[in-house]
């Protein structure tokens, strides 16, 4: 597999961030270009596939045209991930149902529990080549 996944966060979520330094540190094959939800590439990313721009109820993932939410995505990256990582993405079989509640009150609480950034993540300059941007070829191969 190319780099050709994208991973869309909240950008003002403090979990969420956590969840992308994670990321950055197991994703030592690129797989993976992040890009924050409420950033000018994330939001073309959204209009792309027709999700609305203030989208931020989960992680977006975008892997080969298909776009996945929630606990699927999570588990998705888990999958694209270096390590014993990929392990986890045999929690797939659990229902969706099932998955997705916990997700989602995970989701509901995140503010609260693990606190709120009062301006999106701007990567590092030894982070850029893991971010997407607007004039990245890919968007550009996508529409």
């Amino acid at each position: 597999m190319h780099r050709e996944s994208i991973l869309l966060f909240d950008g003002h979520c403090s979990l969420c961030n956590a969840a992308v330094d994670f990321v950055l540190k197991r994703d030592a094959k690129k797989k993976l270009l992040l890009a924050s939800i409420q950033g000018p590439a994330g939001q073309r990313v959204l209009k792309m596939y027709q999700l609305p721009p203030s989208y931020l109820e989960t992680l977006v993932l975008v892997e080969e045209g298909q776009v996945y939410l929630g606990s699927t995505a999570a588990l998705r990256v888990a999958r694209l991930l270096g390590g014993g990582w990929p392990l986890f993405y045999s929690l797939i079989i659990i229902p969706k149902g099932l998955r997705d509640r916990i997700y989602q009150w995970i989701g509901k609480h995140r503010y609260q529990w693990f606190g709120r950034r009062a301006s999106c993540r701007m990567p590092t300059a030894s982070e850029k080549s893991h971010f997407l941007n607007e004039d990245h070829p890919l968007l550009k191969s996508l529409g």
